[in-house]
Formats: structure tokens, sequence, C-alpha cells
């Protein structure tokens, strides 16, 4: 099995001294960014995922590799245990202060939390509890230069009952309390036109106070900025990103970074349905005749343009996978608070997944063990080699793209074998053969297991089963005349609840006494950026 040394699925760096948007083709969805030295650190809404809040480096803002987690268990770990999908980590802030890294984030449903650390690679502290409370989102804090703090942060009307308006409060400058029952500094119901205004990121610059967030919706919105002399206000405001001609949809939520060799830039998403809230990035400059900023072509986003800084290798968040040791990549997220249990080193090699048993065994939807990963570009080929071994009828794993809706491919123990199985869920809906099964003629072989993603996100499933990896040999005529082979119809991927779709492995089996029915062992996992027939 191909392993992590595959050419990248994207890349943004066009190897000319530009590069191309987005720098960051994946669900990284409402992304902060920051510069400290020469080095760039970004983090991320990871919602339902374990761990979360991930930590991306980068050394040119095109080029980013994934450091690690700042959250490796979210609080209340007991809240997660299950898949809960639009919950979890909402949009955080990194900022480096006082000689550390510093992440505020929200649980819409419990508050907004702190967590630091010396290095970004970590470890990081465990979250501490900042301002408890349903509906707060999005805060960011400002260390002023006077020595004073202040956190600013919106509200989610799913929770509060309300939107459209931040919320300033002092703060402790240790970022231990909030010393005032807070004041709203924007009211986005004032502001004709302005809906849903959120994801605040507060700053300081030529002499005013700025607040740089978005309004109007993640699919349809644009960038407001608004400065004031002081940091309560009166605020004034401008749009200063939206679509125009480009084809960029709802450009906001993001980060204002200036460049080691001079020069500001700024970061923000791209809602693209099952492909999630990936990243563009935009030259910016302040206007000298009356100090507002200028993002992208004069407020439109751009396609391509200058790096910011030129000399870096091409990079890109990995995606491939030895699973040497039986250990997986900082790629991988669980759908909720995992059990070392789960995981293992397959025979040889690669992983092993326990088929944990569960209640909701057949609706991927509803299991914590899926292990997954955000779609690495538009267009790509996965591919990965599974057996099952041991086990009991119903016992299963494969390898699944999931959204509202869902497809996988793999295997099922039944009564007299194993299966090879295509089956699909749509939204709201039961798990269902999507074509029809094939017995193993031999289930000790692996077999190996692709998904081929086209344009618009459409899936097709190919399974080889010819008794070697690859399709080239085994002891059975019938094995050696399979090769690869598609299964089913297309499938169009769906994101889910604030998310795109996940490329994902499991394996589970029914409920029922005893330990874990049974194992999957997935031979590597390979991801190249080209859609193969």
């Amino acid at each position: 099995m191909p392993g992590s040394l595959t050419p990248l699925p994207w890349t943004a760096d066009l190897g000319d001294g530009t590069y191309r948007n987005p720098v960051l083709n994946a669900d990284w969805s409402d992304p902060d960014a920051i510069r400290v030295g020469r080095d760039y650190y970004l983090t991320a809404s990871s919602f339902h995922r374990v761990p979360g809040l991930p930590v991306l480096h980068s050394r040119d803002l095109v080029n980013w590799t994934i450091t690690g987690h700042a959250l490796p268990e979210p609080e209340p770990a007991e809240a997660y245990a299950a898949p809960r999908w639009g919950c979890g980590v909402w949009a955080p802030a990194l900022r480096h202060h006082a000689g550390r890294f510093w992440i505020f984030y929200p649980d819409p449903d419990h508050g907004i939390h702190v967590v630091t650390a010396d290095d970004p690679a970590g470890p990081w502290t465990r979250p501490r509890l900042l301002k408890p409370g349903r509906g707060l989102i999005d805060p960011c804090p400002l260390w002023d230069e006077d020595g004073s703090a202040y956190l600013v942060h919106a509200w989610a009307k799913s929770r509060a009952g309300f939107n459209n308006r931040l919320t300033l409060h002092r703060m402790s400058p240790d970022a231990t309390r909030l010393l005032d029952d807070g004041t709203v500094v924007v009211d986005g119901d004032a502001i004709p036109g302005c809906r849903t205004l959120e994801g605040p990121k507060l700053y300081r610059h030529g002499g005013h106070y700025w607040i740089f967030a978005p309004a109007g919706g993640v699919a349809t919105g644009r960038q407001y900025a608004f400065r004031a002399p002081g940091v309560f206000g009166p605020y004034e405001h401008r749009v200063v990103l939206e679509q125009g001609d480009s084809d960029v949809n709802g450009p906001h939520q993001g980060a204002w970074v200036d460049a080691a060799g001079g020069g500001h830039w700024f970061l923000h998403f791209q809602d693209r349905g099952a492909y999630g809230r990936v990243v563009h990035l935009q030259p910016m400059r302040w206007r000298e005749e009356d100090g507002w900023p200028v993002l992208g072509a004069h407020g439109t986003p751009v396609a391509r343009h200058r790096k910011p800084v030129t000399g870096e290798p091409p990079a890109a968040p990995a995606s491939s996978d030895d699973f040497t040791g039986g250990r997986f990549g900082p790629q991988w997220t669980w759908q909720g608070v995992p059990d070392p249990a789960w995981t293992g080193r397959a025979p040889g090699g690669g992983l092993r997944l326990a088929c944990v048993r569960h209640a909701d065994a057949g609706d991927l939807r509803r299991l914590p063990n899926v292990l997954g990963q955000r779609l690495p570009a538009e267009t790509f080929t996965a591919t990965t080699d599974l057996t099952l071994t041991g086990g009991e009828p119903g016992s299963r794993a494969g390898l699944a793209v999931l959204g509202d809706a869902y497809a996988w491919i793999g295997l099922e123990r039944t009564a007299t074998g194993v299966d090879l199985v295509y089956r699909v869920a749509h939204p709201d809906g039961a798990e269902k053969d999507a074509a029809t099964r094939r017995p193993l003629l031999d289930p000790g072989r692996p077999v190996r297991l692709a998904v081929h993603v086209g344009a618009g996100a459409e899936c097709r499933f190919t399974a080889d089963a010819s008794g070697e990896p690859g399709g080239r040999g085994g002891s059975s005529p019938r094995e050696n005349r399979a090769g690869p082979r598609r299964f089913g119809d297309p499938f169009t991927a769906t994101g889910a609840r604030w998310v795109g779709a996940t490329l994902g492995l499991f394996a589970a089996a029914p409920p029922g006494a005893g330990p874990a029915a049974g194992h999957a062992d997935f031979g590597g996992f390979h991801v190249d950026g080209e859609e193969h027939p």
C-alpha cells in the first residue's frame, strides 16, 4: 500500500512565486491565524470531532501542515460520548501573549473556554471555563498596550434566543475571569441589511480599535470591518469583502495577519457544501487616505496572487497514512470521545479497528467510533486494504463518505462467511444495500477498497477482491478474473450540520454481550489527486 509520500491531492503553491485559492482546500472552518516570528499558526472550528481545535503551521501562509490538536478531549467529555453534529467547538480565536499561545473557544451549549500552551505542538492546558452559558459563541481577546484586557463575543440564536450583536467584556489580564457583565458594542439590527453578525476578531491598529466580523450567513455573507477611537465604541462600519464578480460565495469569517516580510493578509472561508468551509488567502492593505482596510481586489476575492513569502516548498495537510505501528496521523478524528480499546496494531503493520458493539451499529451517523478526516480536495481517489477477522453475523467494516447522507463499501460477516457490500443511507433514512452482495471466496485475504470523488462531490466506489492487493494473483481462477469492480450507482456526498462530508473508516458490530465482535485490519490509506475511472 502506498504511503504518506504520495503526491498531495491539492497544493495551493504554483511553484512560480504565486499561489491559487483556496490555500486550504478542505473543511478548516472559521479559521483564525497569527504570526510568531517567521512562523504562522492557524486553528479552526472542530465541532463534534475528537480531538478538537486543530493547530496548523506554515512559513508562508500558503503551505500548511498539521501540528496537532489543542483539545484532546472536549469538556465535559460525557456530553460527547456519542456524535453531536453541529455542537462542540465553534469559531475559536488564537493569540500569542506573554510568551504563551492562547485559544479561546466557544461551546454553544456550555460557554466560553480557554486553553494555553508554551508550544503550539502542546501540551495544552485543560479547558478552563471563562464564561458559562448557552448561546455564547466566537470569542476573541485583546490585550491592550496599557496592560488591560478585553473579550468580545457573539450570540447564537438557537441557544440564546437572539443574535446579530457583539458583546464586549473587560477581562483580567490572565484570562481567568471577566470583570463586568458585558456591553453590546455593535448591534447588527441597527445596520441596514446586516443579519447574523458573528465571528468577531478584535485588534488595535493605527490609533483605532478594530472588529472584523462577518454577517449574512455562511454561504451568502460578507465581511465587515468596524472601527472606533475607544474599545467600547462608538463603532463605524464598512463592508470590506464580498463576492462581487468572483465565484467565491460568502467570503467571510477569518483573520488579519501581518507577514514577516511586510504586507498584510486576510484568511477567510468559503462554504462549499459537501467539501466544507475551505480557506482562502486575500492580500490586504490599509488605505492611506482614510485608514480603512482593503481586502482582495478592491473588496472582491482573488483567485491567484503572489505569495506573501517565497522559498518554502509546497505542502498541504496530510491525508495519506501508513498507519505505522498501528498509529494514525493528526488528520484523523473520531465522531465521539474514543476508547483506547478501539484501535491497535494489525499483524505486519497497519491499523486494527475493533468491531465495537453498538445499539446503532447500522447507522454510521450515530457511531462515535468512525475514524474520519476532511475531504482533501475537489477530486481525488482514496484507497485502503481491508481484512475482517473473527466476529459474528452483523460484524462489519469499511470505507465511507459520511454526512447527512452516507455511503460505504466494505465487508460484513454473515452466517456462512463474509460478503463484500455497498450500502447507502439517505438523509433521515435507514441504511440499505445499493448493490448485489458478493460472498468472498477467501475471507482471509485483504480486499482493496476505493472511493473516487469527482466534481460536485460525486463518489464512485470500487472493490478488488482478486486475492492480492491491487488485483494481482490469487489461488482461484474466479478471483483472478475479478479485478477492481465498480459497485452500485454514483453517490453524491453531502455535508452535515456545519461541517463537510467525512472520509471515514469504521468497524462495528450489533449489540450483545462480551467484548468487541471481531476486528478489521486496514493496511494503510492512500489518497491521490486523480479521480481514477
